[in-house]
């Protein structure tokens, strides 16, 4: 009884039957798969990923860096020459107002404030002296003076009776008025000196005057004293140092450089085509780069009004009123400047626009299976999204830019822009 063939045996004796004819086999197979792949997106257009318009608050911002500063800085130097015989700071401390950064040897000013101090104490002695001696001394000179000009006057009364009498002659009569003559001038010279040493005189004018002097030289040399120990105006951080101890300093050259705590400002450049959007008194969110997670307020305080011709920017400072401890001198920041802010507006993602700095810009919109061009109006924009005050509705689909291979009219099958799109 013959075997009945197997299913490997009837393929074989089929193929052995049909091997004439296996590349017209093959090519039908191949068209077949091939017809399976690309059927669908030639009767139905390529999967093509598409975007939704939404509706929700929108915040216009402008993103922008730049750097930590303080509104000022303080240079501190010498105003005298010396020798840096301390310096109890070192740069990037955080020192108080008053706080001793720099001393220079003193001992020749303290020398020379001392011999100014006594120069003060002769003054005042020398005033004590006319108030106390010379004064009385005078006083009892011009009170002598005038006793003697009264005694010379009742001689000359005396000697005048005498002579209208005959008792005596001409000469005798003579005599006593020049006495009367002498104790007068005695008397006026007295009065000159008690006037001289009393308040206003000369001699009271000339002590007054070098008793100023001797206090101005001693203010003078108390300063240059002062002056060998340098001092914080203000608090701060010692962003920089250039002195030694051993140091001779001069006049004029910078030691230190002291960024002054309190308000502190971020300086950033901002395109020149945003000019229009910036106000003072905007706020903004910031960042320093090197905490990028940590984001503090600021606000717009200046804008530069001139444009930067190499960099097409415009300087903007924000003030930071409340700053974090760890922002520093110098750091890198971001700003993100919220210029506008309009609540429950229509949103279309920035990347499904085309012509979008035109002043007719427009979109692909979905309208069942092909692509539409749309006409939109543009509000506000920033980053991701753009405000539509015309042409799209909450819900719309459209295709982004990114998506090259679709046109106007084109058909296409729609899938979500997360989901993985095959072609």
């Amino acid at each position: 009884m013959p075997s009945t063939p197997t299913g490997l045996g009837r393929l074989a004796a089929w193929w052995r039957v049909a091997s004439p004819y296996r590349l017209w086999i093959a090519a039908v197979v191949g068209l077949a798969a091939l017809g399976a792949w690309a059927g669908p997106r030639l009767l139905l257009g390529p999967s093509v990923p598409i975007v939704e318009v939404i509706r929700r608050d929108f915040v216009q911002s402008v993103v922008a860096s730049g750097r930590v500063e303080a509104p000022h800085r303080v240079s501190i130097g010498a105003q005298v020459i010396g020798t840096v015989k301390r310096i109890p700071v070192a740069e990037g401390q955080v020192v108080a107002a008053g706080q001793v950064l720099v001393e220079l040897d003193a001992q020749e000013a303290r020398a020379a404030t001392a011999q100014a101090d006594l120069l003060v104490t002769q003054g005042e002695a020398r005033l004590r002296q006319l108030r106390e001696l010379q004064v009385p001394m005078a006083e009892q000179a011009v009170r002598q003076a005038q006793v003697t000009l009264d005694n010379a006057r009742a001689q000359l009364r005396r000697q005048g009776d005498l002579f209208k009498q005959g008792f005596i002659g001409q000469a005798a009569l003579d005599d006593a008025q020049k006495l009367v003559d002498l104790a007068q001038s005695q008397w006026r010279t007295a009065q000159s000196q008690l006037a001289s040493l009393r308040p206003g005189g000369s001699d009271q004018a000339l002590a007054s005057a070098a008793l100023a002097q001797a206090v101005a030289s001693a203010d003078q040399a108390r300063s240059r004293l002062r002056y060998t120990t340098i001092v914080a105006p203000v608090a701060g951080v010692l962003i920089s140092r250039d002195v030694e101890t051993g140091d001779v300093v001069q006049p004029g050259k910078t030691l230190m450089v002291l960024s002054p705590s309190g308000e502190t400002q971020l300086v950033v450049q901002i395109d020149e085509k945003n000019l229009h959007l910036l106000k003072i008194g905007q706020l903004a969110d910031a960042s320093a780069d090197a905490f990028a997670d940590a984001r503090f307020p600021a606000r717009i305080v200046f804008i530069n009004p001139g444009v930067d011709p190499q960099r097409g920017s415009v300087e903007v400072k924000l003030a930071v009123a409340q700053p974090p401890d760890y922002l520093t001198q110098d750091m890198t920041v971001s700003v993100d400047i919220r210029v506008a802010q309009r609540p429950q507006a229509v949103l279309v993602p920035s990347d499904a626009l085309h012509d979008g700095g035109s002043a007719r810009p427009w979109v692909l919109r979905v309208e069942g299976r092909h692509a539409r061009r749309q006409a939109v109006q543009i509000g506000l924009r920033g980053g991701a999204w753009s405000e539509v005050l015309g042409g799209l509705q909450p819900g719309d689909r459209v295709v982004p830019t990114s998506v090259a291979e679709v046109g106007d009219g084109a058909r296409l099958r729609a899938v979500p822009a997360t989901a993985s799109a095959s072609t």
